[in-house]
């Protein structure tokens, strides 16, 4: 390892080194820095999970399970997502139900709040964003899982990005063969990026991250391509001439991104820092997150990048303190 490179596992220790001064130069609110411990450090923010019973075939976690979990593995603070879609999940979990699960732990769960593109409602543009408004006001700081199984620049899509755009909700969308769905190259995508670039957009899912090389095909957009990544994907694409899109690493996808080709992956992590957010996507007590594996056995990175991805990122994108 060069001096420019740490490890996650060095990143560990020198983050416990510094519990109860500066967490990682950038302090969480004060309850969750008398709840870090030197077993436990919080050196994560996780930007995707979810609480409730998102799958028939997964138990339930609860507001405690996530929080068990969280310590378990060094998390701080953790955005917790609704699901509103039929198409994104086998029971809807509403933005009242985030919103009055995550009250109770405010200092470290985050609520976002959704509304799918085909809900019915009265007011016009104006009515749609003053519901936005109305979860602001409750405590949500951004708009997701965006996951609606309509094109990703469908034009009640493309309505809700404006009225995110005015409210000052930022979207984390799944991108997939199913749910906002697209081309090769991402084109529908970046017609809603360059269209709103006032709106934050965060990627997310098999067609965002199949993405990240610049031979993706129509197949790869809902699956998990394996192989060395070819360089001009339709991410870096994006992230070179659109400053308001990022992408978080959560679930299978954003895992088998960086692991199907780790030179690749240190590169675009160093290249994209300031535009990548950490997450896991857990949903079920017990549930596997590769990521970890990830930041600690596989990837090395130089101790700036690592502090952007796994949290500063996060916290200057949601305003955390």
């Amino acid at each position: 390892m060069t001096t420019r490179q740490i490890s996650r596992r060095t990143f560990h220790r020198k983050t416990v080194a510094s519990v109860g001064t500066a967490l990682v130069a950038a302090p969480l609110s004060s309850r969750a820095v008398e709840k870090a411990t030197a077993d436990s450090p919080r050196q994560y923010i996780d930007m995707h999970t979810h609480l409730g019973q998102v799958w028939n075939t997964k138990e339930t976690l609860t507001a405690s399970g996530l929080l068990h979990f969280m310590d378990e593995h060094g998390i701080g603070q953790a955005v917790v997502l609704p699901l509103v879609s039929p198409e994104s999940a086998s029971y809807p979990l509403s933005s009242e139900f985030v919103l009055g699960q995550t009250r109770r732990h405010s200092d470290r769960l985050i609520p976002f709040c959704c509304i799918d593109p085909r809900t019915s409602f009265d007011g016009g543009q104006a009515g749609l964003v003053e519901m936005l408004r109305r979860y602001k006001q409750a405590g949500a700081k951004g708009f997701g899982e965006h996951k609606p199984g309509v094109p990703v620049d469908d034009p009640r899509n493309m309505r809700l990005y404006e009225a995110c755009a005015e409210v000052g909700l930022p979207v984390l969308f799944h991108l997939d063969s199913q749910r906002n769905t697209d081309r090769p190259g991402l084109p529908g995508l970046e017609k809603a990026v360059r269209a709103n670039p006032n709106c934050q957009f965060v990627g997310h899912g098999p067609g965002w991250w199949a993405s990240i090389s610049g031979d993706a095909t129509e197949r790869d957009l809902g699956g998990y391509p394996k192989g060395k990544v070819t360089p001009g994907g339709a991410i870096d694409h994006l992230m070179d001439r659109y400053d308001n899109i990022y992408g978080e690493l959560s679930a299978g996808s954003g895992a088998n991104a960086l692991a199907r080709d780790l030179d690749f992956a240190h590169a675009f992590l160093d290249r994209r820092q300031d535009r990548i957010l950490f997450g896991t996507d857990f949903l079920s007590p017990g549930q596997h997150v590769p990521q970890f594996e990830l930041f600690e056995e596989q990837l090395e990175l130089r101790s700036a990048v690592a502090e952007k991805v796994l949290r500063q990122n996060a916290q200057q994108l949601l305003s955390l303190e």
